[in-house]
This record gives structure tokens, sequence and C-alpha cells, in this order.
């Protein structure tokens, strides 16, 4: 048998041989190639790696997954799973056809390169595989096994969980000094992680040394700026998920998209960061009574195995909660964000009253910092943005202080209207 390093890059020449050609080939204009190329990358378990064509000539390729010792052998020819993602429902029928003749055949010359003897293909979109509604597999086989299943297999799951590139840095960052020390402590654990407490053996002594984070507070307070600003520190992707699209109206579902979407970040080496997750953090229910309440005591226990076994970053950003479940109290440090006091809201109007902005001469980022004490950063930004758009409207030349005055005051009267409904729901 060849070593690993071997095995891993007969893999990947196969693929830039193989793959790459054999959609460069269909002629399509750059439009259509943008369309129906951008998506599709290589899937491949158990065969020494995992190969993703990120873009035209880009690829990525995992460590290898083979073990060492006598059975890797057993591992190269045991049954294994290629899915191939990338080619739209909405394909016109010869390019799909053609598509999928020429995949085939690449596929065929990659099984004899990586000397697998049982390999299933699946091409499909992302949505059909989660949904179940694949077209003809088509198969490559040298064995009479076959198998199937209703549930796709987490890598499948978790192909609708992508990582992105951070937006934000911690220069764009305006937050009360502790707050920010706080932040920045954080990321230095993080990123001393593995050598103190793997190499240097601190595990032992503290097996979760918050790598997991809950940024709590109210809305617009910097929450997600601050992720983004911490996956750009550390020089890694972010991957976002709110619980709305991580929870399932299908019995059962939730748990797995929650297990799913912490396989995609350490797919990517990405900060995973779930939004909204009150719900995923509060107390478990002790009496369940509905079916929903059920659904959710199921996230939450999968949530806290995950936790235990991931070996990443997540961060979580909520607002209400008040009542944390104990077994994530020693597994999360929590950090509050609170509304900005004066100083920052100095700051954050100075920053949004960009210099391309006309603005009257009375305009003060120190006045509007002392007139508005219960507001956001994204209040202030809605307002600057509103009183320059009504005033561009009604064809003024300057934004006075005046319009920014009342941006804030309609900013903060239709809050107030929202909270009145939801007090009488």
């Amino acid at each position: 048998m060849e070593d690993r390093e071997q095995i891993r890059r007969e893999c990947l020449q196969a693929a830039l041989q193989y793959f790459d050609p054999s959609l460069m080939e269909l002629q399509l204009d750059q439009e259509e190639q943008a369309n129906y190329t951008h998506k599709f990358f290589v899937m491949m378990k158990d065969a020494g790696a995992i190969i993703y064509r990120v873009s035209a000539g880009r690829y990525a390729v995992t460590e290898q997954i083979i073990p060492d010792g006598s059975e890797r052998e057993q591992e190269m020819n045991g049954p294994s799973d290629l899915v191939i993602q990338g080619i739209p429902a909405d394909i016109p029928v010869p390019v799909d056809a053609l598509c999928r003749s020429r995949l085939h055949h690449a596929v065929t010359e990659l099984l004899h390169k990586t000397r697998l003897k049982d390999l299933k293909i699946t091409i499909a979109t992302t949505t059909a595989l989660l949904d179940g509604h694949v077209g003809s597999s088509l198969e490559a086989e040298t064995t009479d096994q076959t198998r199937s299943s209703d549930d796709p297999p987490i890598e499948i799951r978790a192909l609708q969980y992508k990582a992105q590139q951070p937006f934000f840095t911690f220069e764009q960052l305006v937050v009360p000094e502790a707050l920010m020390e706080d932040l920045l402590s954080a990321v230095e654990v993080i990123r001393v992680e593995r050598k103190v407490f793997d190499e240097w053996g601190l595990r032992r002594i503290q097996p979760f040394p918050h790598s997991a984070l809950n940024f709590h507070g109210p809305p617009g307070t910097g929450k997600t700026l601050a992720a983004h600003a911490i996956a750009h520190r550390l020089n890694r992707s972010i991957m976002i998920a709110s619980y709305a699209e991580i929870e399932s109206k299908f019995h059962g579902e939730g748990p797995k998209n929650v297990k799913a979407i912490f396989h995609a970040a350490e797919r990517d080496d990405a900060i995973l960061f779930i939004d909204e997750a009150d719900s995923l953090l509060s107390k478990r229910l002790t009496e369940v009574t509905q079916g929903s309440e059920q659904a959710i005591n199921s996230m939450r226990s999968q949530l806290f195995i995950c936790l235990q076994e991931f070996r990443g970053v997540v961060i979580f950003a909520t607002n209400l909660v008040e009542n944390y479940d104990k077994a994530f109290e020693t597994r999360v440090r929590h950090l509050h964000f609170p509304l900005p006091d004066e100083q920052c809201r100095r700051e954050i109007w100075r920053r949004h009253l960009v210099p391309q902005l006309p603005v009257a001469e009375n305009v003060s980022p120190d006045q509007l910092a002392v007139y508005a004490e219960d507001i956001c950063g994204r209040d202030i930004r809605n307002a600057v943005v509103d009183a320059a758009v009504r005033g561009a409207r009604y064809g003024k030349e300057r934004v006075e202080l005046r319009d920014l005055i009342e941006a804030v005051d309609r900013i903060k009267a239709a809050r107030v209207a929202v909270e009145s409904h939801e007090v009488r729901k």
C-alpha cells in the first residue's frame, strides 16, 4: 500500500485531471459557467482525502482520513460514497445529460486510481439530496452490496451549511473598553488552545477551555460584528446559522441539523456562529407536554453532546435568556453586550457620519451622543440612513441636526409600538 501522502496526491491529481475538464469541455459561456460550475465539488469518504473544488482552478484538500495500521487496506476497499453537488435542477436537458455522462467517466477513472472496490455516485443539488428527491444515482460498483437509507448521512446534511469570509474586523467594533478586553482575551485563549491544553496537557484539569462563547445583550449591540471580528483576527472563515434555520417542523430533524452544522464547521475549519440561540441555551424542560417541547429538549441535548466533542470555536448570540441550562455554564463563557454608553455612542455617530455625507455645521457627534441614551449602534446607523434618504427625497442639499434627531425619534417610537403589540398578544 502507498503511504498517506501518495494517496492524497493521487486523489487530488485525479480530481484536477478528470473533473475540471469534464465541466470545462461543455463549452458554456461565462455566465453559464458561473451558474453551473461554481458550486461543483467532490467529497470522497474513506479514500484518503476529501477534495473540494472551491472555484475554477482552486481546490482544497483535507487531512487524510484513513487510519494507520493493518486496517488501512480494508478501509480503502470498503464501501464509499461519492457525492457530486452543483448541477442545478433547471439545467437544460442536453447539458444535464452531458454533465452526467462526463462525470460518470471521470468517477470511473478516479475509482481506478484510488483502488476503491465499491463506489456509489450521487449527482444532485444540495436541496434534492437533503429532501431525498434525487434522481437515479450512477452506480460504479464491483460488489453485490448496495446501501440505501431514507435519512441522508451527516456529510450530506452538512452540505446546506457553507462558511464565508468574515465581513468585519475589530477596528470596526465599538464596545465598552472592558468588553473589548474580554473579547481580545477570548481570542488569545482560542489561539493558544491546542498548544496549552493538548500539547501541554492542561485539558486534564480544564476539559473545556471556553472556546464556546455566548454573546448576550439587546439586539443591535455588536454581537454579530464581534463574531466576524474574532473570525477575522484568527484568520478563519465564519459559518452563520440562526436557531430558526436549524430547527425543523419535522419531528427529529432539529437534533440532526445541530449535529450537521457542527460537522460542517469542523469540515471547513470555520468559526461557528449561531444567532438567536436563546431557545438552545435555556434550561431544559422537566415536564414535557407537547411534541414541540420534546423537540427543543432533544436539540438542547444534542447541542450538549456536540459541545463536548467539538474541537473548534462556537459563538452563540442571545438576547433574553434568563435561565441558562446548568449543563452549559461550565462549557460556555458568557460575555455581556450592553447598550453603548455615551463615549461609545459618540464614536458610533462619528463613524457613521461619513466624510462624503453633506451635513450642517450644527451636526455634532457630541450633541447626538447626549441626546439619545437608550439606542444601539444599529439604531444610529438606521437613523443616519433614514435622515439622508428623507433629505434627498425632499431636495435638501445637506442633513441637518434636526433631521437626525427626528430619525432617532421615529426609530424609538416604532420600537415602542412593536413592544406594545407584543404585550397585547
